[in-house]
Formats: C-alpha cells, sequence, structure tokens
C-alpha cells in the first residue's frame, strides 16, 4: 500500500518539512480554506485544518482498504511526523504490570512515592502501542509532574473484547497492589487515556468502584463510550475530521466481531450502564470536531446527575486525536499541556478514601 502524503513527506523531510507546509501562513491559507466552514460557531484550527487537507490530497485513506497491520504501521510512521518534540527530563522503563507490558515514566527530580496516573492509549482497541503514545506520556509526566504507567494492552482483532479490558483492569489493580516498588502513593493513583484508552479508563473506574483502591481521579479525552453511535455529532462529523464513521466501524467490527449486542455492554458503551455512579472524580476533555463528542459530554453529565464530581471541557479548534498532533499544532501541544496539568492537580488533590 502506498504511503500517505504525510507519510511521505516524512520521509523526505521529517517533521521539519510537515510544520513547513503547515506553518507557513500562505500555504496554510491555502490548504485549509476547504476546512473553513463554521461549524456551531467554531472554525477548526487552521494548522490542523491544513494537515487534514494535506492528507486528503493524497487520495483515499480509509482504514477499510488496510489490514490491522497495515495500519499499525501507518499510526506508527504517522505519529512520527505529526507528533510533538521529544521530551527531555524524563526517565521510562519498560516494566511488566499485571502480567501486561507496560512503560513507567518518571519526570527528573521527582521524589517517591509520588501521585500517578495509569494510562491507556488510544487507536480503536485496534492501533496504537507505548511507542506511538511514548511522547504524549512523556509530556503528560513532565507538565503534570506525576509518574505515568502507559499499558500496552492486548489488540484486537486478535485479541477482541474483553482482552483489553482485562488486562486494562490487571494493571492497574496490580499498579495499586505493587504501588512501592513503581514509586508510587496508591492513594494518589489514577487513570487515564485517549479515545479508545478514555473508554478504557472509564470502565476501569467503574469495575474497581469496590476495590480497596479504585482510581483517585479518571481522565477521559475524547473517550469513546456509546459504540451505538446515535448522539448527534455522530452525524455531523462523520466525514472530514479526521475520525470518520467509515474508520470507526473499522474499528468496531474488529473489536467486537459481528456481535450487535456488545455494542450496548457497558464495558462496551458505559454511557449505557445502569449505575455509572460511584466511581471518583472524572475529568471529561472533548473536541468540538470530533464524532465522539456529544456522547462524552452526556457521559459527564450523567455522571454529575450520579453525584459524580465531574468537570467537562471542550476544545472549541480541536480535531479527535489532537494529543498526537502538537507538532504541527501550536494551539493542541496548548491543549495537551493544559491537560497534563489538570491531570497532575487533580491526582495530587488530598485522597478522600
Amino acid at each position: 500500500m502506498a504511503p500517505s502524503l504525510v507519510q511521505r513527506l516524512g520521509v523526505a523531510g521529517g517533521r521539519p518539512l510537515v510544520r513547513a507546509l503547515v506553518g507557513t501562513s500562505f500555504v496554510r491559507r491555502r490548504l485549509a480554506r476547504s476546512r473553513a466552514e463554521t461549524v456551531d460557531g467554531q472554525v477548526v484550527d487552521a494548522a490542523l485544518a491544513a494537515m487534514l487537507e494535506l492528507e486528503d490530497r493524497v487520495g483515499e485513506s480509509e482504514l477499510d482498504r488496510r489490514t490491522p497491520g497495515e495500519a499499525r504501521a501507518s499510526m506508527a510512521w504517522t505519529v512520527k511526523v505529526v507528533d510533538g518534540e521529544h521530551v527531555a527530563g524524563v526517565a521510562a522503563t519498560d516494566q511488566v504490570v499485571g502480567g501486561v507490558r507496560a512503560r513507567l515514566y518518571v519526570p527528573d527530580g521527582l521524589p517517591a512515592p509520588s501521585p500517578a496516573i495509569v494510562f491507556f492509549h488510544g487507536g480503536g482497541w485496534v492501533l496504537g502501542d507505548l511507542d506511538t503514545h511514548d511522547r504524549l506520556c512523556r509530556r503528560l509526566a513532565a507538565v503534570g509532574r506525576v509518574r505515568v504507567l502507559a499499558v500496552d494492552y492486548r489488540l484486537a482483532p486478535e485479541h477482541r473484547f474483553p482482552a483489553g479490558v482485562d488486562d486494562a483492569l490487571a494493571a492497574f489493580r496490580a499498579a495499586a497492589a505493587g504501588a512501592a516498588r513503581l514509586g508510587i502513593d496508591p492513594a494518589r493513583l489514577g487513570v487515564a487515556g485517549d479515545s479508545a484508552g478514555g473508554n478504557l479508563s472509564a470502565v476501569v473506574a467503574r469495575r474497581t468502584r469496590a476495590d480497596v483502591r479504585r482510581p483517585a481521579v479518571a481522565g477521559l479525552i475524547y473517550a469513546a463510550v456509546d459504540a451505538t453511535l446515535s448522539s448527534p455529532s455522530h452525524a455531523t462529523f462523520a466525514e472530514r475530521y479526521l475520525l470518520t464513521r467509515r474508520k470507526i466501524d473499522w474499528y468496531l467490527g474488529h473489536y467486537l466481531g459481528d456481535d450487535p449486542a456488545a455494542r450496548r455492554h457497558p464495558d462496551v458503551s458505559p454511557l449505557l450502564a445502569d449505575d455509572p455512579g460511584g466511581v471518583g472524580p472524572t475529568l471529561v476533555y472533548t473536541a468540538h470536531f470530533d464524532p465522539l463528542r456529544d456522547e462524552a459530554e452526556a457521559y459527564g453529565a450523567r455522571l454529575a446527575a450520579a453525584g459524580v464530581p465531574v468537570s467537562v471541557r471542550r476544545f472549541p479548534t480541536m480535531v479527535h486525536g489532537f494529543t498526537l498532533l502538537g507538532g504541527v499544532s501550536p494551539a493542541a501541544a496548548a491543549a495537551t499541556d493544559e491537560i497534563a496539568r489538570d491531570l497532575g492537580e487533580a491526582v495530587r488533590r488530598p485522597a478522600t478514601g
């Protein structure tokens, strides 16, 4: 399969060439012009709009034309081009936690034990790994001043639902039980993740409500929480803004197989759970130009109605996946730093039991 235009540019000149193209005002304006429509009073960030148009001009890039292996290679390649710079001052060591591969990030000078976040990467439960989200985890650790334990849970279709859920639960529980070995304060141990990883974070928070150590905070970054895809934003943003309806269907098909009832399972669709309450404080982050926007915000509202302390924040010019796009969009990088600071502050708050 031919590489995407973003990938070809990466081979030709690396990240600086892509940044030069989308960062030059004339080129950016020309590329972004077709994305300049206003949706509910907002216009997508110009650098992200230019990147999306640049990618589209190479032709069809939908996942349904690829095998999972091809798609994984494409994501790994593209992230190296569009993600932010390497973050200095963070040590990383590979671990095995609860029988699951993981990577522990520790900012320089952070004493032990410290607050920490168990992080689950995005990628539709099919793509992504410790390396695709390495820079993001380093940024969360450095800016948030917390330890970050990234979890390399099993992926579909080789390991369909509930394998990823099982690994996420095992890793969190093992991190809480083995906190001393990891330099973690178990009373200030949270979970967070982007997209499918946000889904796993919500599931872990709900499934561990009765544990001695439940997550002190859950950070849900443009999380997938309703596999029925019935929220209005799925229709509004079905095309053109990175995460399309066809991509979502491809992910869910690999993750769940042919079982339509699985889409309503609470470990797939936390929004549809009969009993969403009883979890710790939750931070919900959404992007305006994202088909998952409305379901994530509805989940925040359900949690709040159940008595959970919730903060819901929408980034008005962002698209799905913006935490991995800081290399081409200063606004995306700034938004990611804000999330990192929020998570760090939230998990450092005095434990409530």
